[in-house]
């Protein structure tokens, strides 16, 4: 469906890091098999045409009659339901990125890198409403019947996508474009920098930006409308979270293109570019920076600091905007991928804290600590015998941990077909940005395998007992097993392989980290203790989320309760809190997915009894690639009753 707001801005902010959840393009085979499609399709229709009465015979002298042979009429082709729908699929995505440009330039399409459209008009609002209403009816004409398999998935997902969209639309997020965390600003400076998703490799990725730029001030202009507009609606952002954004632009805005972020694909000119054309696109940026893309965010930055944030409201929750308690049910709804409300969450939430406050209470005790959980917590993250003494000795703890892992592994997992996998230092220029681990998912032809990145800076912050549980999420069996089966499966619409759902793709990396005892990890309880920890954190996330939106708590409230409830600083607190405020409900997806996973394994281990295979299960949650949980659970359903048959 066409990129909500907030999705499109998700998706920019994710190509920022190094898990890339992109697979290579078949554009071109597709493109083989669709004219294909065509050319017999144009057969069969020539073949359907009424034949022409022959000729008259010329009786005369020496004439004969010709003879007439008729034509030999082609069968028409008649494509199956799920050929049907799988065309209409490949139809989609190709009008969805002619629609999108920016997702098209996101995915790695590069067909449309010259185009910037005002997708905050209400005239794009118009056009993706539209275009939502067209795909699902064609796609609901066919309708699922006699499907099955991934063809029924497919289905399943296109449809719930669309109705998902169209049930967006009753809440005004165009009212809120700009945050802390999201910021159009942000997003244009990345992609114009060179550090981001808009390739600057030849003269016409250079002109291709160069044109694409002339939509930013129509684009400021239209927030600035849409902002005004909110004002009116009392539907405006939290003060504190806007007082973040004017820094935000402060570091943008320069005097002068040379020191711009702007400057960096002219600072960077390929070596090879003809000396003609450099000179042209020097000339040409700077006038381009100067003249129409500072201005524009000069203007916007002038309108937050003196129009916006006066009339920026003083709540924290989503609750508190018109219709704001329906407007943050959808949204819980959206990011977990199920039915639950906001209510059930809360609960969930206290209920995993108190249990794992238990848990870690418990390891306390047995590794002899004396003092109560704060005093623990402070203990596990100053004690030197928790720091690594060099970067070799921290590369070298993650690569032992691979061949642990690579030998425990097959235990409970099919292992036929994974990936290959490497262990890397982060490069020097990412260190410092970039998380303390992080996984990029293979090639689509196996050519390059799949990585999973140490930052080796910054060593007193790296503990020894975060090691086993992060190793477990974005590597084995975690990210690394997920994403790269789901490169494997060229088979499936583009819509899903590119595609993905963060309940699902986090879920599963939480659930690999609780598998760390039946592979053999967590022996020392220290060990343990980072993955209570991790545990604990993505469950206060759903206390504080849903309190934050839901039960009317504020700001200071949300900070003292992950304080007061686990080894998390203040500073990182605030921060973590500001997130839930920016983008309500995205939180939630991460423990929601995990739990999601492990009660299904629960219920297939009860039914299936002594015919429980675990690792037939995780081959059935893995071989279809990332789906919303709601139909995942139906999918592991009719798994157990396959399997009981």
């Amino acid at each position: 469906m066409p990129l909500s707001f907030s999705r499109l801005l998700s998706l920019a902010m994710a190509a920022l890091v190094s898990l890339s959840l992109a697979a290579p393009a078949d554009a071109a085979k597709k493109k083989t098999a669709k004219a294909q499609t065509t050319q017999t399709r144009a057969k069969a229709s020539k073949g359907k045409k009424t034949a022409k009465p022959a000729a008259k015979s010329t009786k005369g002298k020496g004439s004969k009659a010709a003879k007439v042979r008729p034509r030999a009429v082609a069968a028409p082709v008649v494509l199956t339901k799920a050929q049907q729908l799988n065309l209409l699929y490949d139809q989609y995505w190709d009008a969805s990125l002619k629609l999108n440009p920016l997702q098209a330039t996101f995915q790695g399409e590069s067909r449309y890198n010259d185009q910037l459209p005002n997708f905050l008009s209400p005239a794009f609002r118009q056009q993706s409403h539209d275009f939502t209403v067209l795909w699902l009816g064609k796609a609901e004409a066919l309708g699922p019947d006699g499907l099955s398999g991934q063809d029924l998935l497919s289905y399943q997902i296109f449809v719930r996508d669309a109705r998902s969209a169209l049930a967006a639309e009753q809440f005004p997020s165009w009212m809120l474009p700009i945050n802390q965390f999201y910021n159009i600003a942000s997003i244009a400076v990345v992609l114009g920098s060179g550090t981001g998703a808009q390739p600057f490799k030849t003269v016409k990725d250079y002109d291709n930006w160069s044109r694409r730029a002339l939509g930013i001030p129509e684009l400021f202009e239209q927030a600035i409308a849409n902002m005004r507009a909110g004002m009116q609606a009392e539907v405006v952002q939290p003060k504190v979270l806007m007082q973040k954004v004017l820094p935000q632009l402060d570091a943008i805005i320069a005097r002068n293109a040379e020191d711009s972020l702007f400057w960096g694909p002219v600072r960077n000119l390929p070596a090879d570019m003809p000396e003609a054309d450099k000179q042209r696109i020097t000339a040409e940026y700077k006038r381009m920076i100067e003249v129409r893309i500072m201005p524009a965010y000069r203007a916007l930055r002038g309108f937050i600091a003196t129009e916006y944030l006066p009339a920026c409201r003083d709540s924290d929750g989503l609750a508190a905007l018109p219709n704001g308690a329906a407007w943050y049910a959808y949204d819980v709804r959206q990011s977990t991928t199920t039915d639950l409300t906001p209510e059930q969450v809360h609960q969930i939430g206290l209920d995993e804290v108190a249990r794992l406050q238990g848990d870690i209470q418990t390891l306390a005790k047995q590794v002899r600590f004396r003092g109560n959980l704060p005093k623990f917590y402070k203990f596990m993250q100053t004690d030197r015998r928790f720091s690594f003494r060099s970067d070799t000795e921290l590369l070298g703890t993650y690569r032992s941990l691979q061949g642990r892992v690579q030998l425990a592994v097959p235990r409970l997992f099919n292992t036929q077909g994974m990936p290959a996998l490497e262990v890397r230092a982060v490069e020097p220029q990412r260190a410092q940005s970039a998380a303390s681990g992080s996984y990029m998912r293979p090639s689509g032809n196996g050519s390059t395998p799949g990585i999973f990145y140490v930052n080796t800076s910054d060593l007193p912050s790296r503990k020894t007992w975060e090691a086993e549980s992060l190793y477990l999420h974005e590597a084995v069996p975690g990210h690394h097993y997920q994403l790269g089966l789901q490169q494997q499966l060229t088979d499936l619409p583009k819509f899903r392989r590119l595609g993905g759902e963060t309940a699902y793709i986090e879920g599963w990396g939480l659930y690999a980290e609780s598998l760390g005892r039946e592979l053999g990890l967590y022996d020392d309880p220290y060990n343990y203790y980072g993955y209570l920890q991790n545990a604990l954190w993505r469950s206060i996330r759903l206390v504080t989320d849903t309190g934050l939106h839901s039960k009317g708590w504020t700001r200071t409230q949300a900070i003292d309760y992950m304080v007061d409830n686990s080894a998390m600083s203040r500073a990182d607190a605030e921060a973590e809190v500001d997130r839930y405020m920016a983008i309500p409900g995205q939180a939630l997806a991460y423990k929601v997915g995990e739990m999601k996973i492990a009660q299904l394994r629960e219920q297939a281990q009860r039914e299936l009894g002594p015919r429980f295979d675990v690792r037939a299960f995780h081959t059935e949650v893995l071989k279809d690639g990332s789906v919303p949980l709601d139909i995942l659970q139906d999918k592991i359903q009719r798994w157990i009753a396959t399997q009981k048959g």
